[in-house]
């Protein structure tokens, strides 16, 4: 009886997860070794999927020219979600002149898609460029363009818990409102800065602040910080993607309080404990 042989190798879907978790890991070098060995040694061409990762890989590690030269050697033409991965690095590293460009091309191929006139402004307000937030808000507006409300949901005691930025409906809100300040002045103590390009518009520093400490997703888990017993995991689920100062808080919050913190956006999964989140303040 003939013994059965596994000649199985790596699939299309295979390099997709090792780039991706290189990408992660931020191993520039191994993730361009495996993608170099995609159709050299494997004979497997890669797709838009693939030259994504590979933007993604360049774009985390900073390597904004090398990312862009990859989103214009594709044999493909780029979809638009290679530019929006595009310029998702150009607002992790604050890259104004690339920025621009991909929010132009995006504005072309889905001018109803709300995303990159978000990450423009993004961009501009960490630059303090507020006419030019205020000049994207305003071609939102011209264009019928609208950004989704921020809504963040929480289960504690078999209920779902959803808030928005600013929200006074919940029955335990002078709860949540006080324990958010008791969060505030001990994060504040071990060097927490509230970052205001967050805010996407221009204003008082000190309107700028509220507009930021009352998210919906600092709601959720100061309210799971009250109603739940000490040290108990949170898990809160964002429909838009996390802001920065968001992120910062839940990295403190998760540090003061002992717990772990699991949010999640329509990006990334963000696991934050003892000060730290498992997306290496990436997304």
């Amino acid at each position: 009886m003939k013994e059965a042989t596994n000649n199985a190798g790596p699939n299309a879907i295979t390099f997709v997860h090792v780039l991706c978790a290189c990408s992660h890991a931020r191993l520039i070098e191994r993730g361009r070794s495996y993608f170099g060995s995609m159709e050299t040694v494997f004979g497997i061409q890669p797709s838009s999927q693939h030259y994504r990762c590979m933007i993604d890989l360049l774009g985390r590690s900073g390597n904004l020219d090398q990312a862009w030269n990859i989103l214009h050697s594709m044999p493909l033409e780029p979809d638009s979600l290679a530019w929006t991965t595009m310029l998702s690095a150009c607002r992790a590293h604050s890259n104004v002149e690339l920025g621009e460009l991909c929010a132009e091309r995006l504005f072309e191929m889905e001018p109803e898609y709300s995303a990159p006139y978000v990450l423009l402004s993004n961009i501009y307000a960490a630059r303090d460029r507020w006419n030019d937030v205020a000049r994207i808000r305003k071609l939102m507006a011209d264009r019928g363009v609208k950004k989704p409300s921020g809504r963040s949901s929480i289960e504690v005691g078999d209920k779902i818990h959803e808030f928005v930025a600013g929200d006074r409906a919940h029955p335990r809100r002078e709860e949540i409102y006080q324990e958010l300040s008791r969060l505030g002045s001990r994060m504040k103590a071990l060097g927490y800065i509230q970052d205001r390009s967050s805010a996407l518009r221009d204003g008082e520093e000190e309107e700028k602040e509220q507009m930021l400490w009352y998210h919906s997703e600092k709601l959720a888990i100061a309210f799971g910080s009250v109603a739940t017993p000490a040290g108990k995991t949170l898990y809160v689920i964002k429909n838009l993607r996390v802001c920065t100062d968001c992120h910062t808080a839940s990295k403190f919050i998760s540090r003061i309080t002992g717990r772990e913190i699991v949010l999640r956006d329509p990006y990334r999964f963000h696991h934050f404990r003892d000060g730290w989140c498992s997306c290496g303040d990436y997304w």
